[in-house]
């Protein structure tokens, strides 16, 4: 069975998407019943699947494990395969997908379309971080955006249809100029096997274009490319617009997996293609990345804190994690690399959480607007509770996951760069301000608006979606090893094999990384 347990664990929600589609029949509230519970049935059985492939996974190996391959059309491969790092995104999509479900319990409009639309999301996510061909990655990776766009555009806010086609377009036209980098790759290396094409040597020769000499050559226009797409999708300032639009449009489940695991397909692609791939356009334009990443940490952390709106808040904040992510990743050693992989996990049980607690109270009031609230924790004792929870492991408070992930990569960045890792940290006080700010408005105060008093505590169902997620925090907090040790043997692989490319080039990691690493600590670079 493990022969082909991945294609196992990313078609079962498909399987299931079929079966909702094709016997499942009227809309009475009988069938929307059966079809949440043959969704939430198939996440879970998809979850306890992707457990065994954890469990049978040996860390000590830094190549790609389980990997799967069959003939495909037009001559490419079906190729599928995990190691240290992608595996545990795909035991994260797996588990938030059932609370994903859970979450969107008490939809009633076209909840079979909607169950379908999740579970298809499902496989396309996980397709993502288990493609071994480049072109299968391709699919998989734009395919993505089709249930993402009907989920806003069909079960979202009033303005969902500007939302979903502003998301529709800035991801789709940022996966444009990939798709050219893909056909340059075949064309250059004669192959889309992704294992293959991680040990080519790509030219990194100085080229002129239009009359500009251009370092790194090839290197840095692949680069480039991909860099549009993955920019795109984490997001990365300045193309971070589209994400406070899509998350305030979007229903509360739309929220959680848009932020939990979509975002981290643009930093899993920068580990899986970026880096290795182009390792001496990584370190040219390391400056740029650092640059870019420094001013999604501060300015969007500072354009939180005058939110209004609880959702445009969260996802403004997300902006501000993942520039620790690209900082971490571009880094390029091993603790930073550690600690955008943690990051990215962490966030995405952070987020989801903290977008969950969104939804609990607008599913009671049917408003996101800070000023509307006031004075909740008296009469919301268990959801103050939980809501501090995540508001802490938000701002990086020791014993929670999000303070493990924020420091390993500001380590790894003072390693390179010291002026960097300086002015991320200041994100660190900013993103208290905004996160204490909402809660101290929302949940403390006299309750003094007349609408509040009948507001009810969090319920059966909703409890049993924030437990995993409370779990999750706290154990990843007190026991990082838990993902360190599964992913440190795969990242030292990474960051070896991108040292040698970049010292076979003639590139010293200090001289190449721009402006900002000529205060780079005197500390080792890489190790």
């Amino acid at each position: 069975m493990l022969d082909n347990i991945l294609s196992l664990i990313t078609f079962l929600p498909t399987i299931a998407a079929v079966v909702l589609a094709l016997f499942l029949r009227g809309d009475d509230a009988a069938a929307r019943s059966n079809a949440r519970w043959v969704a939430l049935l198939a996440t879970l059985v998809t979850f306890v699947v992707s457990l065994g492939l954890l469990f049978a996974f040996d860390p000590a190996n830094t190549g790609f494990q389980f990997v799967e391959e069959k003939g495909w059309i037009l001559g490419f491969r079906y190729k599928m395969g995990v190691d240290g790092i992608s595996i545990l995104f795909v035991l994260l999509t797996t588990a938030l997908m059932p609370i994903t479900i859970g979450a969107c319990w008490n939809v009633e409009k076209r909840v079979k379309e909607l169950m379908i639309a999740f579970l298809v999301l499902e496989t396309l996510m996980i397709g993502v971080f288990t493609a071994l061909d480049l072109v299968l990655f391709y699919l998989f990776f734009e395919a993505g955006l089709i249930p993402m766009f009907l989920i806003i555009g069909i079960w979202g806010g009033p303005n969902r249809i500007y939302a979903s086609f502003k998301f529709f377009l800035y991801t789709l036209l940022g996966s444009v100029l990939m798709l050219v980098a893909i056909i340059a790759i075949w064309l250059e290396a004669g192959t889309t096997d992704i294992p293959t094409l991680l040990t080519h040597d790509f030219p990194s020769a100085p080229i002129t274009v239009f009359g500009f000499e251009i370092a790194g050559g090839i290197q840095t226009l692949l680069w480039l490319a991909f860099f549009a797409s993955f920019a795109v999708k984490m997001p990365m300032w300045p193309v971070h617009t589209w994400l406070p639009d899509a998350h305030v449009q979007a229903p509360t489940a739309g929220s959680v997996v848009l932020a939990a695991i979509l975002l981290k397909m643009g930093g899993y692609g920068f580990l899986r293609f970026s880096l290795p791939m182009f390792p001496v356009a990584s370190e040219l334009l390391t400056g740029f990345v650092f640059f870019l990443s420094v001013a999604a940490i501060v300015y969007t952390s500072l354009v939180a804190l005058v939110q209004e709106d609880m959702k445009k808040l969260i996802a403004y904040s997300s902006v501000a994690h993942m520039g620790y992510v690209t900082m971490g990743i571009f880094a390029a050693n091993q603790q930073g690399i550690d600690g955008a992989i943690f990051q990215m996990l962490s966030h995405g049980f952070v987020s989801g959480a903290l977008f969950l607690v969104v939804g609990v109270i607008y599913d009671r009031m049917h408003t996101r607007e800070i000023a509307a609230y006031g004075g909740l924790v008296n009469r919301m004792p268990a959801y103050a509770l939980i809501f501090m929870l995540f508001t802490m492991a938000n701002v990086g408070l020791p014993g929670t996951s999000g303070f493990v992930g924020e420091f390993l990569t500001l380590v790894g960045t003072f390693q390179v760069s010291t002026l960097t890792a300086t002015v991320a940290a200041t994100g660190v006080i900013l993103s208290a301000a905004y996160a204490l700010w909402l809660y101290r408005r929302v949940m403390f105060g006299p309750l003094v608006k007349e609408a509040l008093r009948a507001i009810t505590d969090l319920d059966r169902r909703e409890r049993l979606l924030f437990a995993p997620l409370v779990a999750a925090v706290l154990i990843l907090g007190v026991w990082p090893s838990l993902v360190t040790d599964i992913v440190s043997p795969s990242v030292a692989a990474l960051v070896e094999t991108v040292d040698a490319a970049q010292e076979a080039a003639g590139l010293a990691p200090a001289e190449a990384a721009g402006p900002m690493a000529a205060h780079a600590a005197p500390l080792p670079a890489k190790h």
